[in-house]
């Protein structure tokens, strides 16, 4: 499984809102970026959230329905939100990982150290290999 983990250092919001909050969250975790002009990968997030805080379980149909879009849209940025350890799909339903945001976070912190530490790893064999020392 190829894991994509975009962090973007971004200054918190100011003022207390929940639609800037969760705008800053998915902005740091480079959901809406590139091609994504019309944000349509965070305003998959927020529908998910909404469902889940009404106990709801969603599929990728019910999204697009929700959000007024083509679901190979959503599918899309489906595919780069669970690639990004935030979401899983079984069959057509969608949940987020460890069924709460904080819950996905932990658990995509957890996915980046276990990258830096392979990298770090593979690094320092490097630096055996050619004869770098570490200071």
């Amino acid at each position: 499984m190829v894991q994509q983990i975009i962090l973007r250092y971004l200054e918190k919001p100011h003022i207390k809102s929940l639609e800037d909050d969760l705008m800053w969250l998915c902005d740091s975790f480079g959901f809406s970026s590139g091609r994504d002009t019309e944000n349509t990968a965070t305003r998959i997030v927020f529908s998910l959230l909404d469902k889940l805080s009404n106990d709801e379980i969603t599929s990728s149909e019910a999204l697009a329905e929700d959000l007024e879009i083509k679901i190979s849209r959503v599918n899309h940025h489906l595919r780069n939100l669970n690639d990004s350890g935030l979401l899983y799909r079984k069959k057509r339903l969608v949940y987020l990982r460890g069924g709460s945001l904080k819950a996905a976070v932990k658990e995509m912190r957890k996915d980046s150290e276990r990258i830096f530490d392979d990298l770090e790893s593979i690094a320092e064999e490097i630096d055996l290999r050619i004869g770098i020392k570490n200071r």
